[in-house]
This record gives structure tokens, C-alpha cells and sequence, in this order.
């Protein structure tokens, strides 16, 4: 069972202080410490792209949406468009079709900004890695540059949540 089931099974654990059972919200906690007071550092808008995946991360990123998870409540918000976004969040090896939509949406986004790559085909490539379907290896670090890694398949809720605050916090800087 991983961490966001048990999480489910006793909410009251979803307390986002040092003192949670689950290590991801401990993190979490240590990483809400160090972000300036600024209402602007606390405020992260995301895109989100998908290049091929499976949809596991996007239902992933949805869950981090609902009321258990709240990402707003740490500031993340996510936007349709790419000129309002600070962070890229992109899951799924890049397929040679989505290269090019990629590419364009990052040029898009204002500076400074910030890709996090989300799930173990944007990674790593998972399982295509070798495919003809996706651009080199497809990892999203052969396209643009990336940021954050977030491994899984697919990573919790509250880790990509984690991974977007961890590219909030190198843009602040």
C-alpha cells in the first residue's frame, strides 16, 4: 500500500507538519519552512503536458487537485496556458509527435522558469525508452531542461506536489 491509500484509510494523518507518519509530508513541512514570506515566492502556476504518457499521472495530478491533497493550499495552481506558468510539469517519455508541442509550450513561458519531470517515462523513458514512438530515449531532458525529477509509476499526489515546490523554491532564488 503506498502512501497516499494509507493516507486515505486515516485522513488525520494528512497533517503537513514533522511530525506526519508519511515521509513526503515531512518533507513537505521542511520545505514550507524555508520559503520567503513573500505573497509572491508562495504562489506557483503550473502548466501541465502530457507527451505520451499513460494518463497515470495525470490522475495522479488531479488527486493532488482534490480536497484530501489541496495543493492550492501551498500555493500551486494550475493554468491551460503556458504564458502565465512558472512550472512545467510534463509526464510521459516524449513521443516524436509531442517533441515539437514541448519545445513550443516551454518557449512560451515567461523567465524564470522551471520543468519538472513527472513519472518514470519522463525520466527515464519507462518502458518506450527504446520505442520508435518516442523522440531519442524519451526523456524530457533531451527536449528542454529539466529541474525536478519526480520517479514513479506513477508518483503520489503529494510527491508531485513536492517536486513542484522543490521548482518553486529553485525559481525564488
Amino acid at each position: 500500500m503506498n502512501e497516499f491509500h494509507a493516507l486515505l484509510k486515516n485522513p488525520k494523518t494528512d497533517k503537513i507538519s514533522k511530525d506526519s507518519d508519511s515521509k513526503v509530508i515531512r518533507e513537505i513541512a521542511e520545505l514550507l519552512k524555508k520559503r520567503s514570506l513573500s505573497p509572491f515566492a508562495r504562489s506557483i502556476t503550473v502548466r501541465m503536458i502530457d507527451c505520451g504518457s499513460s494518463n497515470d499521472v495525470e490522475i495522479e495530478e488531479g488527486l493532488a487537485n482534490s480536497p484530501q491533497v489541496d495543493c492550492e493550499r501551498f500555493g500551486v495552481h494550475f493554468t491551460a496556458s503556458p504564458r502565465h506558468a512558472d512550472v512545467l510539469l510534463v509526464s510521459g517519455p516524449v513521443s516524436v509527435n509531442m517533441k515539437r508541442a514541448l519545445e513550443k509550450t516551454y518557449a512560451a513561458m515567461p523567465s524564470p522558469k522551471a520543468v519538472v519531470a513527472a513519472g518514470d517515462g519522463a525520466v527515464s523513458g519507462g518502458l518506450f525508452s527504446k520505442s520508435s514512438a518516442v523522440y531519442k530515449s524519451g526523456r524530457v531532458e533531451e527536449v528542454v531542461p529539466v529541474a525536478i525529477r519526480v520517479p514513479g509509476n506513477p508518483p503520489t499526489p503529494y510527491a508531485l506536489v513536492l517536486g513542484i515546490l522543490k521548482a518553486g523554491l529553485a525559481l525564488s532564488k
